[in-house]
């Protein structure tokens, strides 16, 4: 499991780890049954706080995406892929939402809009 916190984001670092871990599951690069770090550990990787990662695991659980078997650890939970796709694409409608209403407010044209999408969506591609 590879998570990378960003210093610099305004999300917090409990919640870089949530979305991280929701994409890696998403993506499938996490599966069902996959054993996550212990909070320690993951803790001591990351130089952060135990009551860090605890939180982040504890809104993971929440959510549905790890159960936690004490004794034993957290482990991915099965998924509805569809739900966490559509779950997904609701999030990013969102996001595309409130971008449309910043661009409206900077006086971006529509096309503006699309060339930056179209450049930021095949810059990421290109990493």
């Amino acid at each position: 499991m590879d998570i990378l916190l960003m210093n610099s984001s305004d999300e917090p670092i409990y919640q870089q780890i949530v979305s991280q871990v929701k994409a890696q599951i998403i993506s499938g690069e996490l599966k069902a049954g996959d054993a996550l770090p212990s909070m320690r550990t993951l803790a001591a990787q990351l130089r952060i706080s135990v009551i860090t990662t605890k939180r982040a695991y504890e809104e993971l659980e929440r959510d549905g995406y790890i159960e936690n078997f004490a004794g034993k650890g957290c482990f991915v939970k099965t998924q509805n892929t569809d739900f966490l796709r559509e779950e997904s694409v609701r999030s990013t409608e969102e996001l595309i939402a409130k971008a449309c209403e910043k661009a409206k407010l900077c006086g971006l044209s529509v096309d503006d809009l699309k060339e930056m999408i179209e450049l930021m969506y095949e810059g990421d591609n290109n990493d």
